[in-house]
Parts: structure tokens; sequence; C-alpha cells
């Protein structure tokens, strides 16, 4: 049977069933008709349909039989018991429990009783307040330690600790214990219940939590001081289960979202307590109003009417739904998943194949392998320096979908997206972190029960307390004004006052990253040109910027810049070079719409961002660098490169628009004098030309996820094969003429500028020259891609800056724009040739003049780490695991406060941990951790319902700092403490004297002796190997030297060389077949 034939007879027969329901209800109407039906006022004949509970449709057709034989009983004792009363009150007591207050939506007060009778909702509400007591009641017998009948809470615990003792063991799927099967399914709908909207196990998980704090508090109160201030009452103002407020009883009325007598204000959780009441509400309204609203559209509205549109927009939606946006369930984008051997992406409901967190002790990993690879496998698979069988990793579907967490109210219990009142889940320690609501907030502020915080804590600093630099202050002054004049221009050309001609507002420019780092000069190009004195690494700065701005109270993250410096001390040929690595916007800039009225025109958006580009051109041109490439490579389908998850109505670029949206700002950027020269790799260094002249390879630069060195590693060894089959194929051939003795490096010294470096017919020569046609060849159709930025002079003829020397330049400008110049040695050169060889200066007049010495790059003080911004791909990772996502504007505003809680609290965990059991993401200070197992983590249910074989501690440290960020002082004494231990742990490693005056060098040498001799190892759960372990990834991460004498840390760079390789290489084939589809099209 298919599962469209199955689905077809399931519907089916819960029709039939219906059917005989239907059927049942009329007979029994039709009895109870004869005996005084009238007396309760009910027409039998317009009693509505039964509302089944939550999770009937999943149950089996017997078990929603049963369910249904049970609410028919319960209806007709509520209806006996109803008639028995008089038809007066309600037919059942509702003592305001765990169903009233624990599910958003539902009101916070009595439900009030029909004159007419019992009605569905009631019988609804009861069945789920008997679910919610049969939970709670069984969770205290598994806990209960009294004897029979000694129970103080009920006399009947040892019944349902004898159910338990059955539970437990049984497997019959028709037992017939009582209340077993429907024990049973109850604990295991409870077990994997992930939603917090769930009108049965939300509830009671809340109660759980108040039980807990309630009896940490009688701890507290019994015990005295302990030192930490005096304890909190413990709340009596509910009553227990048999009416009487028994502390630390499962109180069903005890629920998340009570707050007692607690003052309103310093939550310090969500941003909306920053807000004035305005700001609240407009920001209400852009949750609630759709795009077809005017709002959106641009349209001018006033405030009332807009509050209007919103009121009248969440008015119509379901109680279920968040009261906030109206919305009921959000699910986050799925992340990116790639295959570990062929690095292709398994598509969305692809099989892949996993490594389970049981084969490695508990560790999750994201390693995954398509089906075409894993049958490939042969025994088993190497990740980094572990085997694990191909019989041990498990199968999977990418079809994870995981919906948006939810928050709760202290005062009014309503439930809400936690993005939707940009709640901060990091400050939600133990599940217990207070929460207002914004309807709450407003009436607070209406009554001046709270005034908006002004001293913002940690955890809700804007972007502009971010520590500055020279050059995103020198940036933000410069796009401040050349913003404010075109706002001018504006105005002056529409003949309106300035005031009615809107502006960008709110803008902020932040250096989050400068760190040192070094290039190393790929393996395959190394050995071919190392004896040619090739660097073998490149030092350089990256730094990484970013644009926010101010929308509707709330700071979002517009625009990221990757950038690499090249200093003066950088050889050559990456010497005072610049490099612009990744560029990536969100669509999101206000004012939108709108046109600058400046030369060019475009929109506003781009032109701010060409200034901020502009400005940073500048400002390198000041500083003494001398040229800037750019590669224009557009992000690919389902691919990002800085900012995760765009907008589905933002289009990504051609490359034919990419590469006009760069020209565009060099151009106005050539206007103004900053940009001398534009030009492309491919005409440059003369890639289309097969004679002398054409460059070496030595000669490109050399940058740090460019097109150039991945492509020349890939293709060195297939050119060094082909001249080796060629060779065995011509020896013993008589030999047409004297080969060429190989070409040392003292010759390539020698050799005239503008000629290929290593001419000749020596190997090294002839690699050089076919490594070079290849790539003229690859990128013939794309050059225009790869663009050369000149912003210093730069010689015609042997390509070198013109610094502190004299210029010579052809007074007559190109057709194209570019000048012909040359440097005093190349002028002196062409002049002392014979007239009739002198082919570069023939028919110029050439002009002289004095070039300026360039200053020194080196930039001090600028150095500012950060983790999660060290690569791109570093910050992707943190998004795509914390779904921090920009595909819309209220999920962009609470991604940027995440990204600006964790750059203002650098020592906060970057990554939440979740259940190794259940997959849940636990709270900050909630989870439980294995002392044993490697990375293992549990949630507070699965450890009382399922276990764990060994100890286990609580995860997670509470804080109570509501201050404000680090300081810089604080900044740069956590930097110098890291550098610090990083030193130590050098010395350590070198250090030969037994008895060092350092007594860390001896902990740390104690370390590297346990890890030597260690049998359980980090992996198996070991304290110390992964302390050691910790040490060595950090010192990894920031050491330049080629040749570490700490252990492992040539490893460890080569395991995140190999992963960034793999993201690059897939970017370059993703590139070249966009650019084959192109040239075919």
């Amino acid at each position: 049977m298919t599962a469209v034939q199955l689905k077809a007879a399931q519907a089916q027969q819960q029709k039939q069933q219906m059917a005989l329901l239907k059927q049942q209800q009329q007979m029994q109407q039709q009895q109870r008709g004869a005996g005084g039906a009238s007396g309760s006022g009910m027409d039998p004949q317009k009693q509505p349909q039964l509302k089944m509970p939550p999770g009937y449709a999943n149950m089996t057709p017997a078990q929603q039989q049963q369910v249904q034989q049970k609410m028919l009983q319960q209806r007709a004792a509520a209806m006996a018991q109803h008639q028995r009363q008089g038809g007066g009150g309600a037919p059942m007591g509702h003592p305001g429990g765990a169903a009233q207050g624990g599910m958003p939506g539902q009101g916070q007060g009595h439900e009030q009783s029909t004159p007419n009778g019992m009605t569905e909702e009631h019988i609804k509400k009861a069945y789920i307040v008997k679910q919610q007591r049969w939970l709670l009641f069984l969770r205290h017998a598994s806990k209960c330690q009294a004897a029979e009948g000694a129970c103080q809470y009920t006399p009947h615990c040892h019944v349902a600790k004898s159910l338990w003792e059955h539970v437990l063991k049984c497997v019959n799927p028709t037992c017939q214990y009582p209340r077993c099967l429907a024990s049973r399914e109850l604990l295991k709908h409870h077990q994997n219940c992930k939603d917090a909207r769930c009108p049965v196990c939300g509830p009671v998980r809340s109660a759980m939590l108040k039980q807990r704090s309630q009896v940490l508090m009688q701890q507290q109160q019994m015990g005295g001081g302990t030192g930490q201030g005096p304890a909190k009452k413990q709340r009596t103002d509910g009553p227990g289960p048999g009416g009487t407020a028994h502390p630390g009883a499962p109180v069903p009325s005890a629920i998340r979202g009570s707050v007692g007598q607690k003052r309103p204000g310093g939550e310090g959780t969500s941003l909306l307590e920053c807000f004035s009441p305005d700001e609240v509400r407009t920001h209400l309204a852009t949750l609630r109003l759709t795009e077809n609203n005017p709002l959106t559209k641009g349209q001018p509205m006033s405030a009332r009417r807009r509050d209007a549109e919103a009121e009248r927009a969440i008015a119509g939606a379901t109680e279920q739904a968040c009261r906030a946006c109206g919305v009921e369930r959000l699910t986050f984008e799925p992340p990116p998943l790639y295959c570990y051997s062929c690095v292709g992406r398994i598509k969305r409901g692809q099989v892949y194949y996993h490594i389970p967190a049981h084969v490695t002790g508990g560790e999750a990993r994201k390693d995954a392998w398509c089906n075409t690879c894993y049958n490939a496998i042969n025994g088993h698979i190497e990740v980094e320096g572990t085997k694990y069988g191909k019989n041990q990793l498990a199968k999977k579907k990418n079809d994870d979908d995981l919906e948006e967490p939810w928050v709760q109210c202290d005062y009014c219990n309503d439930w809400y997206h936690q993005i939707c009142v940009l709640f901060n889940g990091r400050r939600n320690e133990g599940g217990e972190a207070p929460f207002t609501c914004p309807s709450c907030i407003l009436s607070q502020l209406a009554k001046q029960e709270r005034a908006p915080t002004t001293q913002r804590p940690s955890s809700q600093l804007p972007a502009s307390v971010l520590p500055q630099t020279r050059l995103s202050y020198f940036l933000e002054e410069r796009l401040r004004k050349v913003m404010s004049a075109e706002r001018d221009e504006r105005a002056r050309s529409s003949g309106l006052p300035l005031d009615e001609v809107p502006g960008a507002e709110g803008l902020t420019i932040r250096v989050v990253s400068s760190v040192e780092k070094k290039l190393e000069t790929k393996t395959s190009f190394m050995k071919a040109f190392g004896e040619q004195n090739y660097p073998a690494s490149f030092p350089y700065r990256s730094k990484v910027l970013l644009l926010f701005q101010k929308i509707e109270g709330v700071d979002v993250c517009l625009l990221g810049i990757y950038v690499q410096e090249y200093g003066s001390d950088c050889p050559a040929p990456n010497n005072r070079r610049v490099y612009l690595s990744y560029l990536d916007s969100v669509k999101y800039f206000r004012p939108s719409g709108v046109l600058v009225a400046a030369e060019g025109g475009g929109a506003l958006r781009t032109y701010c961002y060409h200034q901020i580009l502009i400005g940073y051109l500048q400002y390198v041109k000041q500083r003494g660098f001398t040229s800037c490439f750019i590669w224009a490579c557009p992000p690919f389908q389902g691919e990002d490169y800085i900012l995760y998850c765009h907008p589905k109505e933002q289009k990504t670029p051609k490359s034919e628009k990419l590469r006009e949206w760069y020209l565009k700002m060099l151009r106005q950027a050539q206007k103004e004098g900053i940009v001398l020269s534009l030009g492309n790799l491919h005409d440059e260094y003369r890639l289309g030309n097969n004679n002398h002249d054409i460059a070496s390879a030595t000669e490109l630069p050399y940058f740090d996820g460019d097109y150039f060195p991945g492509v020349a590693e890939d293709w060195i060894p297939g050119i060094l094969a082909e001249q080796a089959e060629t060779a065995k194929k011509n020896k013993g051939k008589k030999p047409g003429g004297v080969a060429a003795p190989a070409v040392s490096s003292g010759s390539v010294s020698a050799r005239n500028k503008g000629k290929r470096v290593g001419a000749g017919n020596g190997p090294e020569a002839e690699l050089d020259t076919e490594l070079m046609k290849k790539l003229g060849t690859t990128i013939a159709n794309m050059r225009h891609d790869f663009i050369m930025v000149h912003l210093a002079h730069q010689c015609s003829q042997c390509r070198k800056c013109i610094a502190d020397d004299n210029r010579w330049y052809d007074s007559v400008s190109a057709p194209n724009g570019t000048t012909f110049e040359l440097c005093q040695e190349c002028y002196d050169v062409e002049s002392a040739l014979p007239v009739h060889e002198k082919q570069s200066t023939k028919g110029r007049d050439l002009v002289c003049e004095r070039v300026e010495e360039l200053p020194d790059v080196k930039e001090d003080g600028e150095a500012m780490e950060s983790e999660f911004f060290d690569t791109r791909q570093a910050f992707l990772s943190l998004c795509q695991g914390n779904h921090f996502q920009f595909d819309s504007l209220r999920r962009a505003k609470h991604t940027t406060m995440m990204v600006l809680y964790h750059l203002n609290n650098p020592s906060e965990p970057a990554f939440v941990a979740t259940c190794n059991v259940c997959q849940r993401e636990l709270e900050p200070g909630k989870g439980w951790r294995c002392e044993t197992c490697a990375d293992f983590d549990m949630c507070e249910e699965c450890k009382n319902t399922v276990g764990h074989e060994h100890a286990l501690r609580r995860g997670g440290n509470r804080r109570d700092d509501r201050g404000a960020g680090m300081t810089e002082e604080d900044r740069r004494d956590r930097a110098a403490q890291i550098q610090r231990t990083m030193e130590l742990l050098v010395h350590a490693t070198t250090c030969r004297v037994n008895n060092c005056g350092s007594p860390n060098c001896t902990k740390v040498k104690h370390l590297f002796r346990h890890a030597t001799s260690c049998q359980v190892k980090a992996g198996g759960g070991c304290q110390l190997c992964r302390k050691m372990w910790t040490l060595l990834q950090v010192h990894s991460k920031g050491c330049k030297e080629t040749n570490c004498p700490v252990p492992r840390c040539r490893d460890l760079k080569e395991y995140r060389r190999r992963a960034q390789d793999q993201v690059e290489e897939r970017r370059r084939e993703q590139y070249r077949a966009y650019m084959q589809a192109q040239a075919g099209g």
C-alpha cells in the first residue's frame, strides 16, 4: 500500500468512526429525552461535536476510540451532575490550575459557565487538566520515598509507584494493566514534546520549574545565611492539589509567569525595555502589518491609524498565536549541509550519513557524507586522525524543521516568539529569567509603574558603544558629511524644505576585528618556485567592517566587509596591496526607494555603500597602500558570504551587474582623485600573449582565498605529470639541439625588467609558461571580473610602484583614459636603445615629475580580536548554529542584537548546548553535563525520565550582572591574560629545566606528561586532556610560526586550512561552472 492509499484509508476509517460516534450521541440523547432532558435547558440537536485533545490525530484508531468513549462518559457524568445541581454553576470546578495560564492565548481568569449547562470547551479543558494532574502525580510518585500509606500529600501514592514499576518493564501494546497504556502514551508524548505551547506539557514543565525553585528557596530559608544575601520569600498564594498549600508539592497554579510583588523594570532580557512607548507601538505595528499594508508601501499613515490597523490585524489571530505578530508557528531556515568527501551540497530532503553521538562518546559532530560518497567508502573513514567504521555511520534525512522558541510574560502569562519581542535567550538562566511583554510594558509605563531603561546592561548595548578605531572614525565622519551633502542636493533639486526630504539616519560604522595573520604559500606552488626565492609566507592584517543602522529603535546590521591589508613589510608580489575579500549586504536600508540627485543617480542605499568603499580606498591610500584587488564573484544559489540567510525578495546579482556595481564606485573614486587608474589581471599581466613578455606566476598577487592561488595549486601537479610523461616519451631520442641549463636564482635576479622570470628551457620555466598560459585561457572570458585598482603611480614597463623617484608620463592620455608612465630606471634603459628599437616610447611626448616617498603603512594600536569574526566562515557558523538569520526585518533586528551581545560579551559561549537525548536547546544554567562522557549534556526532563549512567553536574554559570559591557581596560586585561597563557604554553614546550622558577610552567609540563600517557583522552572524557586540548586549539589559531614546537599545532592548522580550502574550492568550481554556462548561452 502506498503512502497516499494509506492516508486515504486512515481518513475513511476516521470518517466511519465519527459517523458511529454521532449515532451513539443521538441514541444517548433520545434515551435522555424521555427522562427529563428538557430540565437541562439544552437542545440535543444543537449540541456541538466533541473537540478532541491535542495529539488526537497522531493516535492509533484504537486509542482514538478509547479517548472518544472517555470523553463521552465525562460529558454524560457532567450533564448528570449539572442536572442534579439544578442547572446552575459550572459543571466542573476550574481552580485556576495549569490549564488556565500555561498556554499562549488562553485567558487569565476563570471561564464563565454557560447558563445552558456543559459545553465542549469545558469538557476539553477538564480533560487537559486531568492529563496535567496525572503527569504531576506520576512525577511525584517517581520521587516519593515515603512508605505505603505514609505519604503526606496523597494516600494513593503507592498505586502510582506500582504503576511505575509495571510501566518501566511493559512493552505489550494491548496490556490490560490498569492505566498502563494511557500512562505510557502520555509519558511518551511528554518526553518527546518540544512545543512550549503544548496545553498539557507546557504548564506541567512550568509547574515543575516553579516547584524546584520553591524547594531551593525553602532550603535557603532553612539553611539561614549563605553569604548570598537574604533568601526570597516563598510563594504561598496558590493552593496545592488537595486544597492546602504544601511547600514543594506539585502545584499546578504555580506556573512560569507569576512574579508576585516584584516591581517592574530592570529585567535585562528584552530590548523592548529600553524603548519609549511610541517605539514599542511602532515595533508591534511592523510585526503585525503585512506587506500589502500602506505602512510597508511607504505611504503616509498617522500613528493613530497605524496603531488601529495593528490592533485590527492581531484581533483576528487564534488563541495559539503569538500576541505580537499574530502567527502561530514560525520555523527557521535549515543551515546548508555539505558532504565531507566531495564538498557537494546535500539538498533538502536528501538522505545522508553522519557519525552519531554514541559513537564519539557523546560528542555531536556535523560531518556528513552524501549517498554516493558513502557507497564509495571502503571499510572505514578517517576524520581528524580518528577512524570510524562504515557500519558506524547512521543514515538520516535532511529534513530537520526547527520552530522558533517562545517566551511567556511574567505578568499576563501571554506567550510570544522570542524574536518578536527581542528576547535574549542567553539571559534565560535556568529558565527563570524575568520577562515583561510589550503590552504590559505599555500598561506599566502609562501607569508610571516603570520607566524606560536608560542605563543599558551588557545584553542591550547599542552598536555605537563598540570601541572605535581610526578607520571607523574616519569612515563614519566622511559618510556623515557626504550623506548630508547629498540630502541638501536633493532638497535643492526638488525645491522642498530640508526637513521634508528623507535622509539616512542612525548610521554606525565599526571595525569589529583587526588581527595580524600570515598566509602560507601552498605546498605545490612553493615546491615549484621556492628555488626562485619566492616567499614562504605573506603577513597581512585582516579587518572586518560592519555598517549598522538604527531602524525603529533597533540596530540592524546592513553591510559586512572583509579586507586583507598587506603592508610595507610584506614581500613582493603582495607589497603594499589591499585585497577586498568579501562584501555582503541585506536590503533593509532606510529610507528605501529614494533616488540620489548626485551625478550618476541610483538608489540612496547604493550611494551609501559606494561612499563607504570610496572612503576606505581614500584611507588606505593615505596610509601608503598602492593598489587594491577585487574579484567580482557573486554568491551562488543557496550560498551566503557573511550575513546568513538573505531575504527572499533580495535578488542575487549576476556577474555583470556586480562588476558594474564595483566599476561605478571606482569611476567615482577616480573622479575624486583617489583612484589613479583601473585595469584587470588578464590585460595588466599580458596573460593573453604567448611571447616572452607574458608575466611570470611569481609576479601575480597571491592573496588568501583568491582565485589564482587555488587554481594554481590544482593545476601544478597535472602540468608536472604531463611534463614527466612527455620527457618519458622523448627519452632516448636524439635531441635537436643543446638544452639550456637550469636557471639559477642568481640569474633570475639579473633578468631585464619586463621580461618573464625564469625564461629559458629549464623545467621551472616550462612549468611557469604552461601555468600562465592556462590561467590566461581560463579567465579570458571573465577577465573583467578580476579588477586591479591603482592608488599610486605604476610603471607601465616593470609594473612596479613609482615612489621617491622621477616619473616620466605621456602628456596625452590614451582614448581609454589610461596614462603611459615609466620609472626612472626603465626610462634610462629605453633612452639607451637605438632609435629603431624604441617601441614603447615611440611617438610619445614624455614629461618628468617627482613623486614623493610613500608613508609607512604600519598601524599601531589597531589590534582588535574577535573569535566570532576571525573568518567569515566563523561568523557564518555562529549564525547558522544559533539560527541568527537576516531573511526578515524582525529576524535581522534580533540577530543584530545577539551579534552585539557577543561583541560586548566576548567571554560568553558562542553556541547553545543541546540535550544529547532529545536534541532540545538548553538554556544557560539549566542543563546537566556529564563529568565522564565527552561533550554530553542533558536537559532536566531527560535527566529525570531517562537518566544517565555517570554523575551529572549542573552546566553553565549563573550570572547576575546588570552593569555595562566590558570596558576598554577589561578588554586589554583579557587579551593580556590570553597572551600570557599562550607564552607560558610555548615556554613549557621548550623548557628543559626540571626545577623551573615558574610554578605555572611545572603545571603545564604536568599536563603534557599526562596527555602523552593518558588512555582515556579528551574524547573519552578526561578533564585534564580536555584542558590541554583547549589550550592547544587557542594557541594554533593565533600561531604564525611555520615550525612551531608546540605539539599538534601543525596538525590543527592543517585541519583548519583543509576546511577553508574546501570552501574556497567550492566557490571556484561554482564560479567556473557559472562562467561556462554564460559563455555557452
